[in-house]
Formats: C-alpha cells, sequence, structure tokens
C-alpha cells in the first residue's frame, strides 16, 4: 500500500516538473550573443517556468514545432514564420526585437564593397568577381536571407568561390575568416565573434537588412501536450516592459544587440 502511494507521488511530481518545463526552440544568435543568458534567469525567477532551449537554425526549428517536439520557437524568417502558422502548426506569430544583417570580410575588401550602396550590389560584386564567399547553407533564418538577396541578384551563386559550410554562424565565421571569406551575418554573432582575425563589417545599414525575430506559439490544438499555460506565461514576459526593457539594455562593447519592438497580440 506505501510503496503504491509513493508510485502515486512519485508520478503527480514528475508530471508537475514537466507542466513546469517550456521546451523552446531558438536561434543561434539568440543564444550565442549571450542574450539568453540575461533573460532566462529572470523568466524562470518571474513566471516559475524552467526554459529548455534547442539551439538550431530557423528552419530545424519549425521542423521542430511542426511535430510538437516543442512548445514554442523563437526565430527570424517571416516567410518561413507566416508559412508555419498558415499551415496550422502554430496559431500565430508574434514580433519580440530586431537588429540587422552585415556582410564582413577582410580589410583589404578585394570586392570594394566600401563603395557600393544596396546589399544586392554587393553581393553581385563578389559573384562578378569570384571573390570567395562562405554561406552558412543550413536553411537557418541568415541562410534564409542570404538566399532571398542572391536571388534579386539575377545571378548563380556557386562554383568554386561560394562555400558551404552546413554550420551555425560561429563556426561559418571561422571558417570565413581562415579563408578570407566575405559571408553574411546578424550582428549580433559579429560583435560576439571573438576571432575576428583582419575582417571587420564591410557592407552595413540598406533595410533589406532588417532582421526580424518573433516568437510563435506551437499549435496545442494540433499537438494536445504542449504547455500552452507556460507558453502564454512566458510570451507575456517577453513583451512585458520588464522584458522588453532588458533586450533594449543588452550590449556588448558598448553596442546594443538587440532593440525591443514587441507588437500587440494578434
Amino acid at each position: 500500500m506505501i510503496r503504491v502511494i509513493w508510485q502515486c507521488l512519485f508520478i503527480m511530481l514528475a508530471a508537475t516538473v514537466q507542466a513546469d518545463t517550456l521546451r523552446m526552440a531558438v536561434t543561434t544568435s539568440f543564444e550565442n550573443s549571450g542574450l539568453s543568458d540575461v533573460l532566462l534567469p529572470e523568466i524562470e525567477k518571474d513566471t516559475g517556468h524552467q526554459i529548455q532551449l534547442i539551439v538550431v537554425g530557423t528552419g530545424q526549428a519549425l521542423k521542430l514545432g511542426q511535430a510538437g517536439d516543442v512548445d514554442a520557437v523563437l526565430v527570424h524568417s517571416k516567410a518561413a514564420e507566416i508559412a508555419f502558422v498558415e499551415a496550422g502548426y502554430g496559431p500565430y506569430r508574434r514580433e519580440i526585437m530586431y537588429n540587422d544583417f552585415v556582410i564582413v570580410g577582410p580589410v583589404s575588401d578585394p570586392a570594394g564593397l566600401g563603395k557600393i550602396t544596396t546589399a544586392v550590389d554587393a553581393l553581385h560584386a563578389i559573384a562578378a568577381g569570384g571573390h570567395l564567399f562562405a554561406s552558412r547553407g543550413d536553411d537557418s533564418g541568415t541562410h534564409k536571407a542570404e538566399l532571398a538577396l542572391w536571388e534579386k541578384t539575377k545571378m548563380g551563386h556557386g562554383g568554386r568561390w561560394y562555400r558551404e559550410t552546413g554550420s551555425g554562424m560561429g563556426t561559418t565565421l571561422n571558417v570565413a575568416v581562415a579563408i578570407g571569406a566575405y559571408v553574411l551575418t546578424d550582428r549580433a554573432s559579429w560583435i560576439n565573434f571573438g576571432n575576428t582575425g583582419d575582417f571587420q563589417i564591410l557592407f552595413e545599414g540598406d533595410p533589406m537588412l532588417f532582421n526580424q525575430y518573433a516568437f510563435l506559439p506551437v499549435s496545442d490544438r494540433r499537438h494536445p501536450h504542449v504547455n500552452a499555460r507556460a507558453v502564454q506565461e512566458v510570451e507575456t514576459w517577453l513583451v512585458s516592459a520588464k522584458g522588453q526593457a532588458l533586450i533594449g539594455q543588452y550590449q556588448l562593447d558598448g553596442q546594443n544587440l538587440f532593440f525591443p519592438n514587441a507588437e500587440p497580440r494578434p
């Protein structure tokens, strides 16, 4: 009898622990930038929910959401996010914060990006000159943004000068520095990158390089096991005055990595 009681208590305790855990797939930039180290302790303190991060590219994060393997995703590829919602995998997307993409490369700048005024023309110059370019090639938000820019150049992006790493931003930046290749990166990852060598930002400021991050709950209608209560409470925290302030105050080397811009719930 006592054994049965203890078994019941154990099951109840396990269920409680599970209920207090939120599994969230996030982009590498959210984790690698250090922002997660600032936000997660405060979220857990204020909501009582433990956050289990799965750090992957945007494409993989959305696939985890589709399969119901996570409760929510925090990603940065608007077209893919809209498709996720329209397919019924999530009820809506909610914009949380933004930064931008930049193109970095060797100080010598063989493609002459310093004289170019648009991101599309910058990639065109790299391709036309056959200058080395390192791509994540991993279906991440950064990779999707890069491919959208290549499409607008109306020219191919292939050949020996185009190197796909199939890896995250940190690894791709390391490869780029090692071989002297241009690379598109989110600003937060670049600011937090330690192995810069003789690399620097060579192109920035084009509105096309705007980089929006959004929070998407996973549909608890499609996946009833999703911890919808925790998702709602964490989302509410992210868009709260405190959450938005912490996002806006986070800096490295005196530079803001993200800018809060939470919008009303759809």
